[in-house]
């Protein structure tokens, strides 16, 4: 880029309503993360030194969202366009002098590189007022035009209403997206007009001001300024974002049987040679090292997986979870924070929480650690090598010691030492031939009720 400082203004004013929704559109997640917060990490990669959210309706969520990060609150009382919305970031950047960045809470997923693109264009080439970013959308519609010469310089912006036929043949689209010189943007904004149908001051209004020209510059892929206005936008920018997930993901060396059917979230940290099935869901917080393998239709979250461990089919991992090397969890097992040692292994239905489980232990299935009793939680152990017989509930605070074994049906309540067995069951009682005289007299009695 250069070395002028850089400042930010995001316009997050608007009601939302076509969302339908208590939550404040910005802050509808794409890949878990809150769209506002996928804009503010792009803009703080790149080295912004002042941000400026404008808010209005809703901004105490706003403001909790972004409590703790370095950036600051405008307040646009009255929606009187996007050019008084600008116009209120004024005061927080007072004594700025650089390039600022006008982008839009709701058109999230602007890259670092157009973002930069935006700001070496200001300073280069024809050194103009303003840069536009423009996109050439496959269905141009209804979007307003720009028209400009062979370098980029725009000579005239209008409304797709106000446009002639011949300007409504043009493809370039105006994103909204913009960057000035702060020293020019707000006594621009102070001299344009309202005089228009909607009485409202519009930011694209300095651009044609006479004078110095502004500029154009496209962004690589139009999806990068799909704006979210209703359920369905924020459906088809998060399937966006999803593709490129994948694609990233593949091309680093995981392997996805089916593509389309794993959901990643924002912060999903997967190493190459890690083998994922169709239908997993991962939320937020999940790494995941090399070797490892997947099974379909499993839910991963805030869960850590050392390499070669395997996880599912139909698996879940919850909040704490955390799988040592060559571990395995299988069918219809859930964890939640829970260590699962080095080799130790949970085949099939399980639910291990509060758990730590030492290296080549072995749990039965249909196992539970009752870590809940109503009030509190809390903690089993269970040690290495340890073997816990199927249909066993291991009832905490419970340790089992290394190498220790209970028998399957168990209901533990206390301690089990090392190297030793714990059965926990009723003595099996047997009555010979009990089973064919009480079918006979079943079927006697069964009879005699149809004769009658």
């Amino acid at each position: 880029m250069t070395d002028r400082p850089l400042a930010a203004i995001i316009l997050a004013a608007g009601q939302g309503t076509r969302m339908k929704s208590e939550t404040h559109k910005v802050l509808h997640p794409i890949a878990g993360k809150p769209m506002l917060h996928h804009l503010l990490d792009t803009v703080e990669s790149i080295g912004v030194e002042r941000s400026v959210i404008v808010v209005g309706a809703r901004r105490e969520q706003i403001e909790a969202s972004i409590a703790g990060r370095n950036v600051a609150i405008a307040v646009q009382e009255d929606q009187l366009g996007t050019g008084h919305a600008v116009a209120q970031a004024h005061e927080a950047l007072r004594g700025f002098a650089g390039d600022v960045l006008i982008l839009y809470g709701d058109v999230p997923m602007v890259s670092a590189d157009t973002m930069r693109d935006m700001v070496f264009r200001l300073n280069n080439g024809t050194d103009p007022r303003a840069v536009v970013l423009g996109f050439r959308p496959d269905d141009a519609g209804a979007y307003g035009r720009i028209i400009a010469d062979d370098q980029g310089e725009i000579e005239k912006m209008v409304e797709f209403k106000d446009a002639s036929d011949a300007e409504r043949g043009v493809d370039l689209c105006n994103s909204g997206l913009m960057a000035a010189r702060s020293t020019d943007l707000f006594i621009l904004l102070d001299q344009i007009s309202n005089d228009n149908a909607a009485g409202e001051y519009y930011l694209p209004d300095i651009v044609m001001m006479p004078g110095q020209k502004s500029a154009v510059i496209e962004v690589a892929d139009p999806a990068e300024v799909a704006g979210v206005n209703s359920r369905s936008e924020l459906a088809a920018v998060e399937r966006q974002w999803q593709q490129r997930r994948r694609t990233q993901a593949m091309a680093d060396g995981v392997s996805l049987i089916a593509p389309e059917s794993v959901w990643f979230s924002s912060d999903t940290e997967i190493a190459a040679d890690v083998v994922i099935e169709p239908n997993v869901i991962f939320g937020p917080g999940v790494s995941i090292a090399s070797g490892t393998t997947i099974f379909g239709h499993s839910h991963i979250e805030g869960a850590q997986i050392a390499a070669n461990a395997k996880v599912g089919p139909f698996a879940r991992l919850r909040p704490g979870s955390v799988m040592e090397e060559g571990s395995k969890i299988g069918n219809f097992v859930e964890m939640k924070k829970t260590t699962l040692g080095k080799g130790a292994k949970a085949n099939h239905l399980t639910y291990l929480g509060d758990t730590e489980v030492g290296e080549d232990a072995n749990i039965g299935a249909g196992t539970i650690t009752c870590n809940y009793d109503g009030y509190f939680k809390y903690k089993t152990v269970i040690g290495k090598g340890a073997f816990i017989g199927s249909n066993s509930a291991l009832v905490a605070p419970v340790v089992v010691g290394d190498g220790a074994i209970i028998g399957a049906g168990a209901t533990l309540t206390k301690d089990v030492a090392a190297g030793d067995l714990a059965m926990v069951r009723a003595e099996q009682t047997v009555k010979v031939g009990w089973a064919i005289k009480f079918r006979d007299t079943m079927l006697k009695k069964k009879a005699a009720k149809k004769k009658s």
